[in-house]
Parts: C-alpha cells; sequence; structure tokens
C-alpha cells in the first residue's frame, strides 16, 4: 500500500540537537529489520534486539534491531537495481546473518529512513522494516559481531535504556516509542502499514522514495 512520508519535526529536531549539524561526508545505504511478536502470556508485544560486540566501530556495545549495510550482492539481486528494492534483499540477508532467521521479503513493511549523523564514525542511510512474526523462530547470534540478543517489550527496553542498563542508537529508542502504544499484532501491521513513513533529517536528500524504487508516496 502506498505510504505518505512523514517529516516528525519534533522528534528530527530534538535528534538533531543530541548530535550537531550534518556534514557532507555521504552514507552508505543500509537496512534494518524490527521483528515484532506477541507474547501469548500476556498479550504484549516484544522485538529482537540485539547486542553488538563492544569493540566494534560503529555502535559497539549497543541495542539494536537486525541490520547492516547493503552489499553490491544486493542490488546485483534486484531487476531494478535501484536501492529500495536491495535494502529490502539487504535486511533479509543480514537478520538471516546476525540472528539466523529466515524472512519473507514480501512480508517488510517500510516505516522509516534514518540518516547517521556525523559525529559517528560511520555514517548510513538506513531503511526501516517492521516485520511481525506470527511464527516461533530460533535465533541463532554468531557470537562475533552480536554476542547477545532478547525478546523485549518496547516498554521494557526503554525503561532499561532510561535506568542506563542497556544503550539504544537514536533511531531505536524511537521506533520503540512508536511501537509501544500497540499490544497486538493484529492492531500494529495496518498501524505501520498505513501510517506515515518517519525519516530524519527532514527534506534528506538520501531519501527520494520514488527515484529509489519505493512506492510513490500519495
Amino acid at each position: 500500500m502506498p505510504q505518505k512520508i512523514r517529516y516528525d519535526g519534533n522528534a528530527c529536531l530534538r535528534a538533531q540537537e543530541e548530535i550537531g549539524p550534518m556534514t557532507d561526508i555521504k552514507p552508505v545505504p543500509a537496512a534494518t529489520v524490527v521483528l515484532v511478536r506477541e507474547n501469548a502470556v500476556d498479550t504484549t508485544l516484544e522485538v529482537l534486539l540485539l547486542r553488538r560486540n563492544s569493540k566494534l566501530v560503529f555502535h559497539g556495545g549497543h541495542w539494536v534491531f537486525p541490520g547492516g549495510r547493503v552489499d553490491a550482492a544486493d542490488f546485483a539481486a534486484c531487476s531494478t537495481g535501484l536501492e529500495y528494492q536491495a535494502a529490502r534483499k539487504a535486511a533479509v540477508r543480514e537478520t538471516r546473518e546476525e540472528a539466523g532467521i529466515a524472512l519473507q521479503e514480501q512480508r517488510l513493511i517500510h516505516v522509516a529512513h534514518w540518516t547517521t549523523p556525523p559525529s559517528l564514525p560511520r555514517r548510513f542511510c538506513t531503511w526501516f522494516f517492521v516485520y511481525p512474526l506470527t511464527e516461533a523462530v530460533a535465533v541463532e547470534v554468531d557470537n562475533d559481531e552480536i554476542l547477545e540478543y532478547r525478546w523485549i517489550t518496547p516498554q521494557q527496553a526503554l525503561q532499561e535504556a532510561q535506568q542506563e542498563l542497556l544503550i539504544l542508537p537514536r533511531p531505536t529508542k524511537v521506533t520503540l516509542q512508536d511501537l509501544q502504544a500497540h499490544r497486538t499484532l493484529a492492531e500494529l501491521v495496518p498501524a505501520v502499514t498505513e501510517s506515515n513513513i518517519r525519516v530524519f533529517p527532514e527534506g534528506s536528500v538520501y531519501y527520494q522514495p520514488q527515484q529509489m524504487g519505493c512506492s510513490e508516496p500519495e
């Protein structure tokens, strides 16, 4: 379903104040997947978070969603060779490599696009996707880049971040804030499918959905 672009001024302004002005360093395309499942015991939603090795330059020691850069092979696997389709391929591949979970590409729901600020040692322009899990999956981390995983509610993750028990990158934190209002997949899926796309920074030149092969916003 076509989606509208949401330039969330308040969220973007807060993030920009935290990280400072952008530079001319060109970011690398990347993809991130927010895997969401229902907890059958207390009817809440849980997301999969992975703890990155603290020795890694980019977000070392942080808790993140599965994801990574879009490789040349991801572009080659697309019939169009455009970035959006390549990002979807990368989302599936990275989730398999980092968490051992096989995804169906057609179930990815595009929800956001974030460009990394220059204050960090790496810059990425990242396509964010939500993936609703309706079946049980086994998580297997590589114990190299990823050392640990947790299924956790957005509320609990945000609380632990506030208590400094875990570290969340800004895009991860904002995504969790967006998800915490929902309690079931039946409620979440139509909400994220029909909602606007969160874009940071506002008017990003690295997010041109129509030119990049994404469905044209209404």
